[in-house]
């Protein structure tokens, strides 16, 4: 008879993975929606700005590098109990000073330790889907939107009644530093998981990730990322100025696109086990390519917001599932292709805006839309990738050729 206690240790490790998730969600809404407010802050050039924007996902590209190599000798639970207070913490210092340079490094520690932070959540999301043995990933991802929407609604609030960052940020931090600590304890990393998953062994150490096989993962990573930013970035913009809504009106597609996200995440844990990954991945795919042409053709504001609607239900379950599949075609060394695969969450995000907004420029907003749409939609191509993987690959063996680039 198998014992119970295993099991609920993995319900425990899930539950407080969920709340790291959710801190995160909202400490990363909180930075992004108040920037205006740090612009100000510091008085910072509009010519200025995006290169501290910029800097924010490089850094946090650095910081996922530096944590494959960091948990060779440390586990990704160990590493994300050290990391996230001080990514809390970061955002604190950021709306808490007077001069440029402290912004500059507050934003810089935000950037190197986000990194780290990102890449260990999706580690031990990995290892417990492994342990559960069904999708549970997109429920993660899930915690996170939620923790976005309570970000941003405070944030409002903040803007709202004119509060001053430090008094927005400071009672913020210090309610969810000390909840992600005590989460902390219920971690559980490859040693638990595996006793959970009934002795299978899941070996991290000397196992190899070919960037060949990785590379059909990495492309799907980047190009919904870029779809995610376009969204965030340019929807309102795109609402007022193109579609010609009302400011107020143009401030509802970004909330629309995170209710629509949470929505998706919470039951796409259920279609990938009843359809599978791959039809949930191209149906995914499908919808965020439809949700484009809509936006660049719709004649007005309401069938944009539809748009935008279709969007979010499409974009939500291809991040998380592209992890998974990471783990699956790694097995045993799914942290260090998670690891290289979280690079290209900040490829995305740094590419996106500034390519709608060229090709917006020199074209048109409408034409630009297509573009994330035809990065997008070559998900189709690779969605063979999101299939299960059999045993034996993934620790250095290549892996079948129906997922190659080639």
């Amino acid at each position: 008879m198998t014992d119970s206690r295993p099991s609920r240790r993995l319900r425990q490790g899930r539950a407080s993975l969920a709340i790291s998730f959710f801190v995160q969600g909202a400490v990363f809404a909180l930075l992004v929606t108040r920037i205006p407010a740090l612009q100000d802050r510091y008085g910072i050039s509009d010519g200025l700005l995006p290169l501290f924007l910029a800097a924010v996902p490089v850094l946090a590209g650095v910081g996922s590098v530096g944590t494959e190599h960091l948990v060779k000798r440390a586990r990704p639970g160990l590493v994300l109990r050290l990391v996230q207070p001080v990514v809390s913490l970061a955002l604190l210092a950021a709306g808490s000073g007077t001069a440029v340079w402290q912004l500059a490094l507050a934003l810089a520690v935000f950037g190197l330790t986000v990194g780290a932070l990102d890449a260990s959540m999706n580690m031990l999301g990995v290892s417990l889907q492994r342990a559960y043995g069904r999708s549970i990933m997109l429920g993660f991802h899930a915690a996170y939107s939620l923790g976005g929407i309570a970000g941003a609604t405070l944030a409002w609030a903040g803007a709202h009644w004119d509060l001053p960052l430090p008094a927005l940020y400071a009672p913020v931090v210090a309610t969810l530093v000390p909840a992600a600590l005590i989460a902390g304890h219920w971690y559980l990393d490859h040693q638990g998981t595996t006793e959970g998953a009934g002795g299978a062994e899941a070996v991290q150490d000397g196992a190899v990730v070919s960037m060949r096989l990785l590379l059909p993962l990495c492309l799907v990573m980047a190009f919904a990322y870029i779809g995610d930013s376009t969204v965030s970035n340019w929807s309102a913009k795109y609402l007022e100025d193109v579609l010609h809504s009302s400011e107020q009106l143009a401030t509802v597609p970004y909330n629309v696109y995170m209710v629509t996200t949470l929505l998706g995440r919470s039951f796409g844990d259920l279609g990938v086990r009843r359809f599978g990954a791959v039809a949930v991945a191209r149906a995914g795919t499908l919808l965020a390519g439809g949700g484009f042409a809509v936006v660049a053709a719709a004649p007005g504001a309401w069938v944009g917001m539809g748009g935008f609607t279709l969007l979010g239900f499409g974009l939500c379950v291809l991040v998380p599932q592209t992890f998974a599949a990471a783990g699956r075609l790694f097995p045993g060394a799914s942290d260090a292709a998670v690891a290289r695969l979280n690079i290209f969450n900040y490829v995305g995000f740094l590419v996106g805006s500034p390519l709608v907004g060229a090709l917006g420029g020199v074209w048109s907003y409408r034409a630009a839309m297509l573009v994330p749409m035809a990065l997008v939609l070559v998900t189709i191509r690779y969605a063979r990738s999101f299939s299960p993987v059999p045993a034996g690959y993934g620790d250095g063996h290549e892996r079948p050729r129906t997922v190659d680039v080639g």
